[in-house]
């Protein structure tokens, strides 16, 4: 098990300019962009402008903070306005997409997967919830903070997540409680469902 907070995850600029990514985790380690089987990051985007092609890959990306993206793949009949936040979009990856800015800057969640290798999704949970086990997957507190305790005793101790950090895991099957800290409602907890193919 790994875990990270944003506020100290590198922070790589894109090469056009147009923003930057904090990558969370990456599987199997290492990989580059063309041979992960897949990979969570955090983008902020500052311009509007292209998403880069990735064939066989499919993406779900979720508004975290800002205006919001108007997503456009006129191939693959896509027009869609990423303005709300915590709404996960899913999409193929190897149409690329036409972005365009619908304010400032947003920042957005980002799951990638290969295709025929992984299968992802992304689920926002606003309540306790028993999370069955699973041989990967990612947590991230947006809101709020969360206990987070092992299924199995032999999975480790119990770990508390302020907003901005999480934990991922992969090659071994965990399992947790999430129980968010306060009781009014407004704690975010985003789980990356990973199930190989």
């Amino acid at each position: 098990m790994q875990r990270f907070d944003l506020a100290t995850t590198p922070c790589t600029p894109w090469k056009n300019g147009g923003g930057a990514t904090r990558e969370l985790a990456c599987w199997p380690p290492g990989a580059d962009m063309e041979h992960f089987d897949w990979r969570v990051s955090v983008a902020t985007i500052a311009q509007s402008g292209p998403f880069s092609r990735f064939p066989g890959v499919d993406r779900v990306i979720t508004l975290l903070t800002g205006d919001g993206v108007h997503l456009r793949q006129p191939d693959a009949g896509i027009d869609h306005r990423l303005d709300q936040p915590l709404q996960p979009f899913a999409f193929a990856g190897e149409g690329g997409m036409d972005c365009d800015l619908l304010g400032g800057t947003s920042q957005d969640f980002n799951l990638m997967t290969r295709r025929g290798r992984w299968q992802g999704a992304v689920q926002v949970l606003r309540s306790p919830a028993v999370l069955p086990a699973r041989p990967a997957g990612l947590l991230l507190a947006v809101q709020g903070r969360w206990a987070m305790a092992p299924l199995a005793a032999s999975s480790g101790q119990a770990v508390v997540l302020a907003p901005d950090a999480g934990l991922w895991w992969a090659d071994e099957g965990r399992g947790w409680s999430a129980e968010p800290e306060s009781s009014a409602g407004d704690s975010v907890l985003l789980q990356v469902l990973l199930v190989p193919v």
